[in-house]
């Protein structure tokens, strides 16, 4: 009984090999894991499963009832003869990681090849082959889901029970009983404990193999979301000379490589590491592994014979490239250079795919942000470049009138709408001016006011003369100061004003025009300037447009307020500080 139960577990050898080959199925590892995998793999793991059960008849040892020597199986048996085997292993397997169908499925096949070999013990094999199977079927569906990994001593325990089984059945069906229950005798403990520790080491090799890629996987991963942090400030730049030089210089420092490199898809943008005298950025791509790369967007390790550097003793003889890509667009490539492919390692492999995957993000967001602020900058001068036609309209008319009776004045006035004109368009071309710039425009275009109203109007300045020097969007004040006169004063005959005034409050300026107006309801105010609003007097277009520019240039912070009240008049102010402009500076 010892020396059986000594041969069998020889025979362990097989199920290291055979559980390891089948760790390298996709659909297999969805099974262990629990995943849903499609009817055809689930036949095909049932069949090499019930494979693995005749292998595990071949691998046994031919028992006799009438001598004590062991053979091993070569065909057909006689009918004093039976198997010592590891068959119900594989059958146990089948049952407890896909289910009661792939357990008999894989016991039937199994089984019925038994049941061919003959032998006073064929039925009572091969049905019991089928109820392990079962056995372990029931067992899986015991298992709970969120205990995805099945325990090795659930898989001893199947498989002893399923043995036990089979010493049963085997005491039951065959005949003549005298050599069952000797059969029984020699072979039932060899083979219940043999098969159980099988069936564990089974679980066991796929659970390590497995554990170990995870957290091959995992260390990876960690290391490129590392790497991602620290590139990112770069690589959000874009791709150019610089960003990849300083994204090289920190994978350098970080990442067991001879060197690191960096190519566009024409030419070499950065290269840190050995042989940098004569591997330079700012050359054309010179191997047609990197081209292949660029090519078909996939992962290559190429070695000596593909680098095909032209400098002799150069010490780098193999690479692993990765494309960095935009929208699926292959735009270049980063490169991790050894001296030879036996240091590159699956660890290494797997960190340069999620290297290259985290750092084609990091491309898309900075051409995104790119776009962004294009479409922002268009915006801004789109908003900036509106010059009311009314009130040009209205200039010409007044300077016209005044040609004849009061010519010195026309010509003031003709020189102030010249200032005007001159520094909208500056304005337009540029995304920052000065308070102290915006309000000598404000005072070219109220003089021209001012002879319209002829003595009706009157404006007051209250500003501190240290604001003047604080930033604004360029054409911010004049749209709201029209907008007061073309709306606020709106109807009234005399005794019009405008206050404009910008108080210092430590680091901030607190700018505010008011008017004595008609005022605006408060339901329609408190809307003004964040949405256009149709009225007869029109949509609100200047506040609204003036609002816009400060949010997306100066911040949330400095977005307009409006207080009004009916008969009394309207104050639109907001904030101006220097951090922002000086952030945007930086």
């Amino acid at each position: 009984m010892f020396n059986l139960l000594i041969f069998l577990l020889e025979r362990v050898g097989v199920i290291v090999t055979v559980a390891f080959v089948m760790t390298r199925f996709p659909y297999f590892r969805r099974m262990i894991n629990r995943l849903d995998i499609t009817r055809t793999q689930r036949l095909s793991v049932m069949i090499m499963f019930g494979l693995f059960g005749i292998i595990g008849t071949y691998t046994g040892f031919t028992v006799s009832t009438e001598s004590p020597e062991f053979s091993t199986v070569s065909g057909v048996l006689a009918e004093s003869e039976a198997i010592a085997n590891s068959r119900v292993i594989g059958i146990i397997i089948a049952g407890l990681l896909g289910g009661v169908r792939l357990g008999m499925g894989a016991g039937l096949i199994a089984g019925f090849h038994r049941y061919l070999l003959g032998g006073f013990t064929a039925l009572s094999c091969a049905l019991s082959a089928v109820i392990s199977g079962l056995i372990a079927g029931l067992v899986h569906r015991r298992i709970k889901d969120d205990d995805r990994r099945m325990r090795v001593s659930t898989a001893i325990f199947t498989a002893m029970l399923g043995e036990t089984v089979q010493m049963i059945i085997i005491l039951l069906l065959s005949r003549p009983f005298d050599q069952a229950f000797l059969l029984v005798q020699a072979i039932g403990v060899p083979m219940i404990v043999a098969n159980g520790i099988g069936s564990g080491l089974f679980i066991l090799i796929i659970r390590t193999v497995m554990d170990e890629e995870e957290k091959t996987g995992a260390l990876a991963s960690k290391k490129s979301l590392r790497l991602a942090e620290l590139t990112i400030q770069h690589l959000r730049k874009g791709l150019s000379f610089e960003s990849a030089q300083a994204t090289c210089e920190i994978l350098y420092r970080e990442v067991n490589a001879r060197a690191v490199a960096i190519t566009d898809q024409q030419n070499i943008l950065a290269h840190v590491g050995a042989a940098g005298d004569h591997h330079h950025s700012g050359v054309p791509i010179q191997t047609e592994a990197t081209r292949r790369v660029l090519k078909t967007g996939a992962l290559f390790i190429a070695g000596e014979e593909e680098i095909l550097c032209r400098e002799a003793g150069c010490p780098l003889k193999a690479v692993i490239i990765a494309p960095l890509k935009r929208r699926d667009e292959t735009i270049g490539t980063l490169k991790f250079y050894f001296r030879s492919k036996k240091e590159i390692s699956h660890v290494m492999i797997e960190l340069m795919r999620g290297l290259s995957s985290l750092l084609s993000q990091q491309l898309e967001i900075a051409e995104a942000e790119r776009l962004h602020s294009l479409a922002k900058e268009m915006e801004i001068k789109a908003l900036q470049s509106q010059m009311s036609p009314h009130f040009l309209f209205n200039a010409l008319n007044t300077i016209g009138s005044l040609i004849r009776i009061d010519p010195g004045k026309a010509r003031k006035l003709v020189n102030s709408l010249g200032r005007f004109i001159r520094q909208n368009i500056n304005g337009s071309e540029s995304a920052w001016t000065t308070l102290g710039a915006e309000l000598e425009q404000v005072k070219s275009y109220l003089e021209i006011e001012e002879a319209r109203f002829v003595d009706k109007l009157k404006v007051c300045y209250e500003i501190d003369e240290q604001a003047f020097g604080y930033p604004i969007p360029p054409l911010t004040l004049q749209p709201i100061v029209e907008n007061a006169i073309r709306h606020g004063l709106r109807g009234m005959d005399k005794n019009c004003r405008i206050r404009i005034s910008a108080i210092l409050e430590g680091d901030q300026v607190h700018v505010t025009i008011e008017d004595n107006g008609s005022g605006i309801a408060e339901e329609r105010s408190k809307l003004l300037g964040k949405k256009l609003l149709p009225s007869e007097q029109g949509l609100g277009m200047a506040l609204y447009n003036v609002n816009r520019r400060l949010i997306m240039q100066a911040g949330t912070q400095s977005a307009l307020q409006i207080t009004s009240a009916v008969n009394k008049g309207t104050a639109v102010g907001f904030v101006l500080t220097r951090s922002k402009r000086e952030a945007e500076n930086g």
